[in-house]
Parts: C-alpha cells; sequence; structure tokens
C-alpha cells in the first residue's frame, strides 16, 4: 500500500522539487543582472519531470538528481556579455511560483483524501 501511495504522489512531490530549484536557478539569473558576461541559464521543466519520475526497473529510486541547466538566448545581449534579461526573469519567476502554488494545492488535496479515506 505504501508503495500505491508513493506512486500517486510522486508526480507531485517531483513537480513542487523541481519548481523550488528552478525558482532558485531564475532568482540567481536575477541577481546575476549586473554582473558583467553573466550568462542566464534555465532548464526544461517537462523534460526534467518526464526524467524525475520515469520508471526504473530494477532501481531504488534514490535521491533526484538536478536537471541540465542550459543557456538562455536572450532578445539582445547586453553591452557587457550578460544575457539577463530582467523583466523576463521576473515573469519568469511569478509564473514558476503560480504554478509551484498550484502543485501544492494538488498534492495538498491528494493528502486530505487520503486522510479521508483511512478515517473513514
Amino acid at each position: 500500500m505504501v508503495k500505491g501511495l508513493d506512486e500517486m504522489m510522486r508526480v507531485q512531490v517531483e513537480a513542487l522539487r523541481l519548481r523550488g530549484y528552478r525558482q532558485e536557478v531564475l532568482a540567481a539569473n536575477l541577481a546575476n543582472a549586473d554582473t558583467p558576461n553573466f550568462k542566464a541559464v534555465d532548464f526544461d521543466f517537462g523534460a526534467a519531470l518526464r526524467e524525475a519520475t520515469a520508471a526504473r526497473p530494477g532501481s531504488a529510486q534514490g535521491p533526484a538528481q538536478a536537471p541540465q541547466l542550459l543557456y538562455r538566448t536572450p532578445a539582445q545581449l547586453a553591452l557587457d556579455g550578460n544575457s539577463v534579461e530582467a523583466d523576463a526573469e521576473r515573469a519568469k519567476m511569478a509564473d514558476n511560483a503560480i504554478r509551484y502554488e498550484a502543485a501544492l494545492r494538488v498534492l495538498t488535496g491528494k493528502i486530505k483524501t487520503m486522510l479521508s479515506a483511512i478515517q473513514g
């Protein structure tokens, strides 16, 4: 039964972990907006979530690895070589925060449903 519960919540748990990590990556980009030659990075959230939740037959699910960070191509590179676009970073952070909250609400709902079923 525990394995079934783990499988049921694994996607949401991994989504929360990845959303938290992405918020750190985006915040680091924004913090370095004035650093010469700093290159903004991000990762493909969908691909990272698929990788994190993929069944690995015959192997124990160990600690998840951080997704591969990719350099972002800016619309216009700054004269000092910095590729951070502050407004775009803030928009991505806001979107990511909203999606984090949504994943948290889904996970909370699943836990409440399980508790209700257990309590009868």
